[in-house]
């Protein structure tokens, strides 16, 4: 028998046309911040992260140490039809937060929101800063809001339409989360919670939603099946992580306040009543549960120590609710007139804080506005505290530099010598970089223990000549008969500022192989 909430929420038969109800609008927001993304993402360079996509994709397998394996994928696929400047390798994130957008709108639609409803809700999204980050740099955060809302759709779709043929499209997202950034299982996690705790928790004892997490399951089967072969990497990454005390520890109350932060402060009273509204307003009893998923999401990442935007992709749902509640309170006619008011604002606030996630004033600009700020801008690693720029700018700069000091010392080399000796880098970002920029000088790929590249191993080099980054004179003098020093990359605005680069000839160790093992580096 169909559940009578749900049809009176919609109508048997009854179907909603797709351009309805402002979604011309929707689409046209959509569109906007696409151009805008492609427009600012080439201003300042490419980011640590995007060198290690672009090395995972140019070696692609079923998982990498430090993530899933469908961004390198979807990279290595972009890199083939776009090619490799900055606005075709961020092209992705400019789409998926596009899509995200559109999918916010959707959702307000199905929780019963009108025009504005939808408009608001994607104006919300469009003006948050983390959404406005993930727009601009690829990486694995750019695609979790549309995974995460996914699923929230079709789980909102089974309940509303009685029909539980959804939960098949929400575990086929849901896998596809999976081989995007594990992260999504803490939400999975705590949607099962929030069912179990609310009127929907009948759903489990239908076979509809078994079936879903079958096909989750199956879907992320070849993921699960490379980290047993190789003793659960991601594991011991995280393991390690929180063994160095790396990042930033936050009190509950200072990572919510975090919540608000990055989420721009005036969009707090929006997710906020979306939050009330999942748990207390009659209106949304059938998806309660979405209340509760977002207090046991938050209350994990917080026991866990997780950093502050791991919480960022559960809002746009939150962001529908809020706005339709929003659209409720100023439907009436003598409130109409704070519809308007309402954008206006939250496009002049998105546009006072999208200086400090998308490049679009040039660094000297942006550290004096930076600074006129009145609040610092938050850092989610003690190494990031160091650097003039937000980590996620810092990160940007150096890079070319560094290959370029790399190439003199590879120029140094005898002919004779240039086959046999390798490039050694302390970090996936260094590596990935000369993997990149080398190309351009004819430098051979780089090694590194760090994360996946420790699996790609010494690559044949014996050892006995290598060019080291990033190390000291003393300590490489314990390692090889003679150390020259060849120069010190340098750009103010690096978070690794100084990068010296040296030749080492005769190894003490034997050979690469040999001591490859203690060069792992998971952390």
């Amino acid at each position: 028998m169909k559940n009578a909430s749900a049809q009176s929420l919609t109508p048997k038969g009854e179907k909603q046309q797709f351009l309805a109800d402002g979604m011309y609008v929707v689409l046209f927001l959509a569109l906007a911040n696409f151009v805008f993304h492609w427009y600012f993402n080439n201003r300042y360079g490419y980011f640590r992260d995007e060198f290690d996509y672009m090395a995972c994709g140019d070696h692609l397998a079923w998982g990498y140490v430090d993530q899933p394996p469908l961004v390198p994928f979807l990279i290595k696929i972009c890199r083939l039809i776009l090619g490799d400047s900055l606005r075709s390798i961020r092209f992705i994130p400019a789409l998926a937060t596009s899509a995200t957008v559109i999918l916010t709108a959707m959702i307000a639609r199905e929780l019963g929101g009108g025009r504005f409803a939808l408009i608001l809700s994607a104006v919300a999204f469009i003006v948050a800063p983390m959404y406005l980050s993930d727009g601009s740099v690829l990486s694995t955060n750019s695609l979790e809001p549309l995974l995460w809302m996914g699923c929230a759709y079709f789980a909102i779709l089974a309940i509303k339409r009685n029909e539980p043929r959804y939960w098949l499209w929400f575990g086929l997202v849901a896998g596809i989360g999976l081989e995007e950034k594990y992260s999504i299982a803490v939400f999975g996690f705590a949607l099962a919670v929030g069912l179990l705790l609310t009127e929907q928790r009948r759903i489990f004892a239908g076979k509809w939603i078994w079936l879903g997490g079958a096909i989750a399951f199956l879907v992320f089967l070849p993921n699960f099946l490379w980290n047993v072969h190789n003793h659960w990497p991601f594991a011991q990454l995280m393991h390690n992580i929180k063994a160095d005390g790396r990042d930033v520890a936050l009190s509950p109350l200072a990572y919510f306040a975090q919540q608000v932060l990055i989420m721009q402060p005036l969009l707090a009273p929006v997710w906020i009543l979306g939050v009330f509204a999942f748990l207390f307003s009659s209106r949304f009893k059938p998806y309660r549960f979405f209340g509760w998923s977002y207090l046991v999401s938050l209350t994990v990442f917080v026991v866990l120590k997780g950093k502050n935007y791991y919480l960022a992709p559960i809002y746009p749902v939150l962001l529908a609710a809020g706005a339709v509640m929003i659209e409720s309170l100023v439907e009436r006619p003598r409130r109409v007139w704070l519809k308007p008011v309402i954008v206006t604002i939250l496009f002049a606030a998105g546009a006072w804080l999208a200086p400090v996630v998308v490049p679009i004033l040039p660094v000297d600009q942006f550290i004096s506005y930076m600074h006129k700020l009145p609040f610092p801008v938050p850092r989610s690693e003690h190494s990031h505290m160091r650097a003039i720029l937000p980590q996620h700018f810092a990160d940007q700069f150096g890079w070319e530099e560094m290959a370029a000091t790399v190439n003199q010392a590879y120029t140094r080399l005898s002919p004779e010598e240039r086959p046999g000796c390798g490039i050694f880098a302390q970090n996936y970002g260094q590596a990935g970089a000369i993997d990149f920029f080398g190309r351009r000088y004819g430098l051979p790929p780089a090694l590194s223990g760090h994360q996946t590249y420790f699996l790609w191993g010494p690559r044949g080099y014996w050892g006995n000549c290598l060019i080291v980054l990033d190390d000291s004179k003393e300590s490489l003098e314990q390692k090889f008969e003679h150390v020259e020093y060849v120069g010190m990359s340098d750009n103010p605005y690096a978070l690794e500022r100084e990068i010296p680069v040296f030749i080492c000839r005769g190894a003490k160790f034997g050979s690469l192989t040999a001591i490859w093992p203690e060069l792992k580096k998971w952390r």
